[in-house]
């Protein structure tokens, strides 16, 4: 059902047991997991998916034709700040990023990469 768990882990560096510890499992259930031999629980998957930045059907590999956007640290947490926020704070964080960007307010276009 997971596919490529152990490609996620090892793209992060991570060893199974630090893995495991992570999302709060056995190290031994990581490597039944990345064996196929046994599928995690909902509750598994929605910490792996939160984990590596991904939802649970990219996860799974359910999404078809969908390109996977990995996120580091940094920009899981400003995500995360971001849903917290009301929408017109969402609204302020918007324009200043444009203007960081030189986007034009209109059309969302950007000048400069």
């Amino acid at each position: 059902m997971v596919k490529n768990l152990k490609r996620l882990r090892k793209e992060r560096g991570l060893s199974q047991q630090q893995l495991a510890a992570k999302i709060g499992v056995s190290q031994q259930s990581i490597n039944m997991y990345e064996n196929h031999a046994v599928e995690p629980d909902i509750d598994t998957l929605i910490a792996l998916a939160d984990l590596f930045g991904m939802s649970v059907d990219a996860l799974i590999g359910h999404t078809a034709n969908v390109e996977s956007v990995e996120l580091s640290p940094d920009e899981r947490a400003l995500l995360r700040g971001y849903r917290a926020v009301s929408e017109p704070e969402r609204e302020s964080i918007r324009l200043i990023l444009r203007n960081y960007l030189g986007r034009d307010a209109e059309n969302g276009g950007c000048t400069r990469k």
